[in-house]
């Protein structure tokens, strides 16, 4: 069985959030020249580099209106204006651009400072990361974890070995690693080998397979309840057994037919790559990005929000409207704009942008609200307030190293360790 752990233990890394199964990069288009450096990290986390807004807008039209400041919604107005040309306009309902990203600089008197998110904490590198950092002059600014280090699951119960709960590292070190890897018994070994090798049900016909179900189906109960439901419940931050699959985590849900040896993932992540190789081969990323391997998460000196601040500092004030609630969306049939009405600061003031079109980086309820709702723009949009939105809370703690028994994994004398949280 120590191959196929082996094989098993790549996929459960497929599934983690540093998965090296990245999305294709970028087409590679003519370099564009050195972007002059933003100093996004300069201005405090939190402190966004586009006041609050309550002026209303000239009245000629913009190409795109952006809705939301988060990652997608910044990018997406970066791109366009600075690559395609576009006249652009960046609204956000929060004072400061960012959506969910939100960094913050703690004092801690006789500790020094700490940086948290209170939203996401980290980002899987892309080549199209990659290159909006570039662009933005974000390079010096990037973290990087060690991807060798280790993935960890708590477990309690049958599987912890001596102790009531303990720490599980997943193999990375195999077959060696095995001898001491006791979160999965000997039959849920070997019930997963089989799985991941293709001895397998066939998937149900005419259904969509939730999570829990389609890993239950491919390496047994044991391995999603004890390493998947963890990672996915942590990332996603919802139940595996309402995620659908083939929408969650499609790269992985692909890889059931794909290989050449049977259904099973194994033979289909062989497959996957050898097309990533081919991928990277012809687009390979531009040499002035920063460059990163496999499995590393990524960060920023000063939170994820930097990225956010950076596009709002290129972009200038005038494209930026921060306070502004989207209420309405509707489209003129003379003049083919769309007309979106915002609440401006604590709603007693109402703003009015034109637009040749508009893109939506919002959450699905609110997008619904606003493309269902009376306007009934586009009617469809109705069925997004399905989409449950489960809550999150962020718990920041921090201890000094001296309260450690041992050195945390990673750790070296005069290297601190990287980190950027852990999802529970």
């Amino acid at each position: 069985p120590s191959s196929m752990m082996r094989s098993l233990v790549c996929l459960l890394l497929l599934l983690s959030p540093s998965s090296p199964f990245a999305p294709l990069p970028l087409p590679r288009s003519k370099p564009p020249a050195p972007p002059a450096p933003l100093s996004a990290s300069s201005a405090p986390p939190s402190a966004s580099s586009a006041a609050p807004s309550a002026a209303a807008p000239s009245a000629a039209a913009v190409d795109t209106l952006v809705i939301g400041s988060g990652v997608t919604g910044s990018t997406l107005a970066f791109h366009l204006s600075r690559n395609h040309g576009r006249s652009v306009l960046l609204a956000e309902r929060n004072a400061a651009v960012g959506g969910n990203c939100i960094s913050s600089l703690v004092s801690v008197p006789g500790a020094g400072d700490f940086v948290f998110d209170q939203g996401p904490n980290s980002a899987q590198p892309t080549p199209a990361i990659m290159r909006t950092c570039y662009e933005l002059g974000l390079n010096d600014d990037i973290i990087l974890a060690d991807g060798s280090l280790p993935r960890f699951v708590y477990w309690r119960g049958d599987g912890a070995g001596r102790k009531p709960g303990d720490l599980h590292a997943l193999p990375t070190n195999l077959p060696g690693d095995l001898l001491t890897f006791q979160l999965l018994s000997w039959p849920g070994r070997l019930r997963a080998a089989a799985g991941a090798a293709g001895l397998i049900a066939p998937p149900p016909e005419g259904k969509k397979e939730s999570v829990a179900d389609f890993v239950t189906r491919h390496l047994g109960k044991e391995a999603f309840e004890r390493i998947i439901a963890p990672f996915c419940s942590g990332v996603y931050a919802g139940d595996p057994e309402k995620l659908c699959m083939s929408a969650g985590l499609k790269k992985i849900f692909r890889l059931e037919g794909l290989g050449e040896l049977g259904p099973g993932l194994v033979s289909g992540a062989l497959v996957r790559m050898r097309e990533i190789g081919d991928e990277r081969r012809e687009n390979p990323p531009d040499p002035r990005w920063k460059t990163y391997e496999g499995g590393q998460l990524m960060s920023f000196k000063r939170g994820l929000q930097t990225l956010p601040d950076a596009v709002a500092k290129h972009l200038g004030e005038d494209k930026i409207r921060t306070a502004h609630t989207l209420v309405s969306l509707t489209k003129d049939a003379s003049s083919d704009l769309f007309h979106a009405t915002f609440e401006v600061g604590d709603g007693k003031e109402e703003a009015v942008i034109k637009a040749r079109t508009v893109a939506l980086t919002s959450p699905a309820p609110a997008t619904a609200r606003v493309l269902g709702g009376s306007g009934n723009l586009v009617p469809a949009a109705e069925r997004l307030k399905e989409i449950y939105q489960p809550p999150v809370a962020a718990v920041v703690l921090a201890y000094p190293n001296h309260m450690f028994k041992e050195d945390l994994p990673g750790y070296t004398a005069g290297n601190p360790l990287r980190g950027f949280g852990i999802l529970f």
